[in-house]
């Protein structure tokens, strides 16, 4: 038979609060992490919410090639449960896993991942983006991917957290706008001749 001494339910629940309040990026440790910039931001949120639509206590992870273009994403809603960044990183690997393969292969990521968070409140940094920062940056380096953007939706409209960069549309309570909207037309084959002056022609109409 072996004794001991089994820990307070109260230094339990100490512990485990400060372990959590430890899984969450401050704006200035984001700041200075080097997350890639988004050439184009106000685009790259439009689309995601014209596939999505997302909602308060949604979360739309959304996987970037090199030219800025989504190559997977994925919306899911956020439990109903204390920010964690390690839980976020758990629910973010699960949507990266079922939505396109790693990259661990790779010496350099090439692919980016990018989270769009919608949420009630203020746009300013909470302790809940802290969490999700923390979780989307240990995810990506988890599933071979350069760690991206992480943006807010709120009532107010949108916001890159970190840069500075926003718009009030669209924002939570945005309705639907058409995916098409937001899918850049290919572009046309610089060679010479005759097809490329009907392409010419069609694209001008």
């Amino acid at each position: 038979m072996t004794l001991g001494f089994a820990p307070s339910s109260a230094a339990s629940l100490s512990s485990t609060s400060a372990a959590s309040a430890n899984r969450l990026l401050e704006p200035a440790e984001w700041a200075a992490a080097g997350i890639p910039l988004l050439r184009n931001p106000r685009e790259v949120v439009s689309g995601l919410h014209a596939r999505h639509v997302p909602r308060p206590a949604t979360a739309v992870v959304a996987v970037l090639d090199p030219d800025e273009r989504v190559c997977a994403s994925a919306s899911f809603t956020r439990r109903q449960a204390p920010a964690d960044g390690w839980m976020f990183r758990n629910a973010l690997l699960v949507q990266l896993r079922r939505i396109i393969p790693h990259d661990l292969r790779r010496r350099t990521p090439v692919r980016t991942a990018v989270l769009m968070y919608c949420r009630d409140g203020e746009a300013r940094w909470t302790e809940e983006d802290g969490a999700w920062m923390w979780g989307l940056r240990d995810a990506c380096t988890l599933h071979g991917l350069r760690c991206g953007a992480y943006i807010t939706l709120t009532r107010d409209g949108w916001q890159v957290l970190g840069e500075g960069r926003g718009g009030r549309r669209p924002n939570s309570e945005s309705a639907a706008e058409p995916f098409g909207l937001f899918e850049a037309p290919p572009p046309l084959p610089r060679t010479g001749g005759a097809a490329s002056e009907v392409l010419r022609r069609a694209a001008a109409r």
